[in-house]
């Protein structure tokens, strides 16, 4: 009776004092949009190698305020970045979204034309 009275205290006790994550997506996501916003491409890079990740495969579950990073780096005007993203994603992706990109900034426009070709 006494080991589980004491049991059940330590485990109580380690659950009151566990931390509150924030999800690590979450996270990822905030931290490469500020950096796709800010136009900084050697940030971005250096997190997405600190983090093992790939822009091909984190390409599609990215959106920044509601758009995906090729047409948010257009948007902002994030040529740098822009240039990189391009470079990173497929031919495909890039394709689909040149109307969107070119709305938003001709130097980006240009860019994926040669992407494409």
């Amino acid at each position: 009776m006494k080991k589980t009275l004491v049991l059940a205290s330590l485990i109580a006790a380690t659950a009151a004092f566990a931390p509150v994550s924030v999800s690590y997506a979450d996270d990822t996501a905030l931290r490469i949009c500020e950096y796709v916003a800010a136009n900084d491409k050697n940030r971005l890079r250096s997190f997405l190698k600190q983090r093992k990740l790939k822009l091909r495969k984190i390409f599609n579950d990215i959106n920044c305020n509601g758009q995906n990073l090729l047409v948010f780096s257009a948007t902002n005007n994030a040529l740098e970045v822009g240039e990189f993203v391009i470079g990173k994603t497929p031919a495909k992706v890039v394709a689909a979204n040149m109307e969107e990109i070119a709305k938003h900034s001709a130097h980006l426009a240009e860019e994926a034309k040669a992407r494409i070709e």
